[in-house]
């Protein structure tokens, strides 16, 4: 094995080990095949995207009380006309019959 073998295993980061059931595992690898992927390629994906939703949605943010003011101000103000996304939300979207 070579210095730059060594080196790229060590990149890598702990596994991950995880017990699924056959009918799961079943399914997992079909979705990874149809993807064109390993199965730890998209186990890891999906995994990751998940954690990113999971984070992002319980995102806490602080701001200094005249921050905060416009803040609640720009939420509060009613909404604008916007007559572009009005005439993309009343079209037909693409998938529809």
């Amino acid at each position: 094995m070579s210095k730059h073998d060594v080196r790229a295993r060590r990149a890598t980061s702990p596994n991950i080990n995880i017990r699924v059931k056959p009918h799961t595992r079943a399914l997992i690898d079909r979705a990874a095949a149809t993807t064109d992927k390993t199965v730890t390629e998209f186990v890891l994906e999906a995994a990751c995207r998940e954690a990113e939703d999971v984070l992002l949605d319980r995102r806490l943010f602080t701001l200094n009380k005249t921050s905060y003011q416009a803040f609640v101000a720009a939420l509060d103000a009613p909404t604008q006309n916007n007559p572009k996304l009005q005439a993309l939300l009343s079209r037909k979207p693409l998938w529809g019959n």
